[in-house]
């Protein structure tokens, strides 16, 4: 089981988060502390608010004094709300909460089933619950409920984690904000791309894709990015979706931040000259698009070949799981160029079959061991490929923050009325 432990100053948009779960039915309330039981009516975050406000009121110098807390267990954990009730009760008990006003929400909005507790470190009298050490505390907690409910255990290494297949966005399973933000929140700033273009590129893998908007703001001409999710054949399905939905990491500034900083870090990347050994090696081993799609994939090399109506070659674009890094082919060398690929493909079409073979080169070998247990796709990134770099709850953490942002904008809005 893992524990996520966050410290706000906003209590109403920590109790309006889980309540609006309730509301849509995808939560329930399972246990209140020292706030009274309601049984012939619905809770209301005003209700809640109301048996908080003393212990808020009693230290307004605790510049976050809400805890929002989530226990989560491993999906396969089958958990029943007696032993969430229990679960939570002692955890809070033994993370000194236990005499606050606390409620536990059970969220079912997704199959892994998870409770979020949430409340105050401010006590009646004034005085905060000491956090020193909380979150290793925290797991030795965690630890001890595994055992005690017999529940998987999670490793306390964070690389070992269970993680999450980082897939493309399926429109179908709805969530849409959070699973753009599961990917717009950490591709900019852990791939290295040299243009917008490229970026677009990379996204595509994800069935997203942007557009660069200009428009006029209090005078000054300022430039945007609005995301779309798309089908598999790249075709737009969705309305368009702020940049600053996601953050500042999917926004512009960020964008072309990250462009020029990945065209000084390219001049010396060996990266760059061991990518297009691999691929001159493939170009001379695979007679075909799909041999040579296939053997890059195996290295944790994806290729998106881009073609016009009449199925000509126009644009080729390798992108590098190893070294994190996004190349046109042009880039690497003019004879791995977009007319290149064209003419050689073109050359072996009237041709009789040979058989192709994956390079042994060193490079090729290590490559290929790093791959021995992912399942690849010759069309899309194959399932974990991305697992290395998100926790098996980032779509809740995400989702969390965009609503947690869209309530700090009311806030602003509703000052600025007054």
């Amino acid at each position: 089981m893992i524990a996520k432990i966050g410290k706000s100053e906003n209590l109403w948009s920590a109790l309006t988060y889980n309540q609006q779960k309730v509301d849509s039915n995808n939560g329930t309330v399972l246990f209140t502390n020292k706030i009274p039981d309601l049984w012939d009516r619905p809770y209301s975050v005003k209700f809640f608010q109301r048996y908080f406000e003393p212990y808020l009121v009693a230290n307004n110098k605790t510049e976050k004094p809400v805890r929002h807390i989530s226990l989560n267990p491993d999906p396969d954990d089958k958990v029943d709300d007696s032993n969430y009730r229990e679960m939570a009760q002692q955890y809070m008990n033994e993370t000194g909460y236990g005499n606050q006003p606390y409620v536990v929400f059970k969220h079912t909005d997704i199959d892994r089933t998870h409770i979020h507790i949430v409340t105050t470190c401010v006590q009646l009298d004034g005085k905060k619950i000491s956090d020193s050490y909380d979150h290793p505390r925290s797991m030795e907690i965690c630890r001890q409920l595994e055992k005690q409910y017999n529940l998987k255990i999670a490793s306390e290494n964070k690389n070992s984690n269970p993680l999450l297949n980082f897939k493309p966005v399926d429109i179908a399973k709805g969530n849409i904000k959070a699973q753009l933000s599961s990917i717009l929140r950490h591709i900019p700033r852990t791939y290295g791309f040299q243009s917008i273009g490229a970026y677009n590129t990379l996204l595509s893998q994800f069935n997203i894709t942007l557009e660069e908007v200009n428009g006029e703001l209090h005078g000054k001409m300022r430039k945007g990015i609005v995301y779309f999710v798309t089908d598999e054949n790249g075709k737009k399905i969705s309305l368009p979706f702020k940049s600053s939905l996601f953050g500042k990491h999917a926004g512009s500034n960020n964008i072309q931040a990250q462009i020029q900083k990945s065209k000084v870090n390219a001049k010396n990347k060996l990266s760059k000259q061991i990518l297009k050994t691999t691929v001159e090696t493939a170009v001379k081993t695979s007679n075909s698009e799909a041999t040579f799609k296939k053997q890059l994939l195996e290295q944790r090399i994806a290729v998106v070949i881009r073609k016009n109506d009449q199925g000509r070659i126009y644009g080729i674009t390798f992108i590098d799981h190893i070294s994190k890094s996004v190349w046109n082919g042009s880039q690497l060398s003019k004879d791995l160029s977009a007319n290149s690929f064209h003419q050689h493909w073109n050359h072996f079409e009237n041709k009789p079959h040979v058989k192709s073979h994956t390079p042994k080169n060193n490079d090729s070998q290590q490559r290929t061991t790093a791959m021995e247990n992912i399942v690849m796709d010759d069309n899309k990134i194959f399932d974990g490929l991305f697992s290395d770099f998100l926790s098996s709850d980032a779509n809740i953490e995400q989702e969390e923050q965009i609503f947690e942002s869209q309530m700090k904008k009311k806030q602003r809005k509703r000052r600025k009325k007054i």
